[in-house]
């Protein structure tokens, strides 16, 4: 994504990649890539679809659109479930509506999702799934919106194994990695067809006990 929240002081960035990920890592040790992604200044984001401009004469690659009618920024659930949790943001990470809402608009509406633990969110990679600024231009002069069908969401396989070997290890945080796939649909004004593609993402999720679950970000890569 193009734009990231400022944090003041270049000290208070790193040591605050350092406690997310003393947290997290405790959980997650199993996952492939974590670590560099809970330390490193420069992330990288996950397999998220890719948005692209769209013109009104763009073939068709699905049999019907999504519907027309301008969509809501998504809100969050109260759920304590770290899976239909997952399953929620994910597909309100992969919507969006440039007929309905600003770009800002949608990026202050996905920070709700995060936790207010500082020390654990991470709206950097919440940002880097929306569109940049100059794209967002472009799509919103089409009228370009995309909706998300979200087929399955489970725990890593490795965040299982991690987590059965040390089962207290997660009472630090509470943050759980979810995987999610579905689909995203685009679609254009004037459009009687858009395209699609499958779509898989991990997320941290943060679910402490008599709490509502919270977004903590997205993970650099896929969990299976």
């Amino acid at each position: 994504m193009s734009s990231r929240p400022m944090i003041p002081g270049g000290a208070s960035l790193v040591r605050r990649r350092v406690l997310l990920g003393t947290a997290v890592l405790v959980v997650l040790v199993a996952l492939a890539g974590l670590a560099a992604y809970l330390t490193r200044d420069g992330r990288s984001p996950s397999k998220v679809p890719a948005v692209q401009p769209s013109s009104p004469t763009a073939p068709s690659t699905t049999p019907s659109a999504p519907r027309t009618r301008p969509r809501a920024l998504a809100v969050p659930p109260k759920t304590r479930d770290p899976i239909a949790f997952g399953k929620a943001a994910a597909a309100a990470l992969w919507s969006y509506d440039t007929r309905a809402y600003s770009r800002t608009e949608l990026r202050t509406a996905l920070h709700a999702w995060l936790t207010t633990e500082d020390r654990y969110a991470d709206p950097a990679s919440v940002d880097k799934v929306v569109p940049s600024a100059v794209l967002w231009k472009e799509m919103a002069a089409n009228g370009q919106f995309a909706t998300a069908r979200v087929h399955e969401g489970h725990f890593p396989d490795s965040f299982t194994r991690a987590l059965q070997s040390d089962p207290g290890a997660i009472t630090q945080a509470y943050i759980y990695a979810v995987t999610v796939s579905g689909k995203q649909s685009i679609a254009w004004k004037g459009s009687h067809a858009g395209g699609a593609e499958s779509s898989t993402t991990t997320l941290a999720v943060q679910c402490r006990p008599h709490h509502p679950c919270a977004l903590v970000g997205v993970m650099p890569s896929v969990a299976p």
